[in-house]
């Protein structure tokens, strides 16, 4: 679905469709590409992350768009689209080159879905299936990996672990490890490396991938007591994913309007993340986190009574995750009050083992 930005553009907000060349942080200043300065009081960088697949050796070439893909982008998206549709069988290997990227649990949907969409074509059994991670298992947090890896397996989806991509071998179709493993694929699905804004980096901001350098709790960047950072463009030990963006707002907002008054910022974001996984045959799995805690089972949004269950594969879940579209356009986006705090509740969670 596509709509038009300038939809979503608040009145009294003035929108710039420039390049930034870099910030300087001592005069105040942005830098266009275009040679325009723009003077600032308060900076706030919300320039996200986006893949960057030239970063690996053999991802580009030829054959991306033909037996490599992505889903980042239209047209990414759009080629894969076709390649499954034209798929007769084979090796179908989707891998996470590394950690962070946009909605971690993004590669696993896919890969459930790919299954279901196999499934239901009458061609499960002419599909191998395999999960390439770097990761210890299926997911960073250990009880949703367990629960996240018993899921592949009870679709005979074959997971990689540990694997650190060093080259992707075009041409003799496999990707190769540093330890010198190796995957062969008849068809690959990709999680290119994801980098920040490349001004970040030209200006002294960021980490090693270019994103901002910021205090967890407040996003204020580091060395500097007028530059924020929020969503995915922030380097917080967290899921660069929506719903992280969401409850980080709701503190963000409150910390910059004592900040701007001289007032303390005493508000603390906790890292909640909320995310549905999609799992292919009309269900989806519903994971809640924070910095600290684990994913729980449980109900949400109200304990107890849900509609929603916490950590199992529900229809319910999936129906959430269809609503949601609808939410994202019509509540989120438009800058409306969704009624849910922006901190992680316990009640009603259940700890498991992970």
């Amino acid at each position: 679905m596509v709509k038009q930005t300038k939809r979503f553009i608040p009145a009294g907000v003035t929108k710039l469709d420039e390049q930034v060349a870099r910030v300087d942080t001592n005069a105040n200043t942005v830098h266009l590409a275009s040679g325009e300065e723009l003077m600032y009081d308060q900076l706030v960088i919300a320039t996200g992350t986006s893949p960057r697949p030239s970063e690996t050796p053999g991802l580009e070439g030829p054959e991306y768009g033909r037996t490599v893909h992505d889903f980042y982008t239209l047209e990414g998206a759009t080629n894969l689209r076709d390649a499954l549709a034209n798929f007769t069988g084979g090796k179908l290997v989707v891998n996470l080159i590394e950690l962070p990227i946009k909605c971690p649990v993004a590669p696993l949907e896919f890969t459930f879905l790919a299954e279901s969409f196999f499934a239901e074509r009458g061609m499960r059994d002419q599909v191998e299936i395999t999960y390439v991670t770097p990761l210890e298992g299926a997911f960073t947090k250990p009880v949703a990996s367990k629960e996240l890896g018993d899921m592949l397996d009870s679709r005979k989806i074959a997971l990689e672990a540990d694997f650190y991509l060093e080259r992707v071998d075009a041409d003799e179709k496999k990707l190769v490890s540093y330890d010198e493993r190796e995957v062969d694929y008849d068809l690959l699905v990709t999680v290119p490396l994801n980098f920040g804004a490349d001004f970040v980096a030209e200006s002294g901001l960021g980490d090693e991938l270019n994103h901002v350098n910021v205090d967890h709790y407040t996003f204020l960047a580091n060395g500097t007591d007028n530059v924020f950072a929020v969503g995915d463009a922030a380097n917080l030990p967290t899921s660069k994913a929506g719903s992280v963006a969401h409850f980080a707002i709701d503190v963000f907002t409150e910390n910059f309007l004592d900040h701007i008054e001289g007032r303390p910022m005493t508000h603390a974001f906790d890292g909640h993340a909320n995310c549905y996984i999609e799992s292919g045959h009309g269900k989806a799995m519903l994971i809640d986190f924070n910095y600290t805690t684990q994913p729980l089972k449980g109900k949400f949004p109200v304990p107890g009574v849900g509609p929603f269950s916490l950590l199992e594969e529900t229809e319910m879940n999936h129906f959430g995750k269809m609503m949601f579209k609808w939410i994202y356009w019509n509540i989120l986006l438009p800058g409306k009050d969704l009624p849910l705090p922006a901190a992680m509740s316990m009640a009603g969670k259940i700890e498991v083992d992970a």
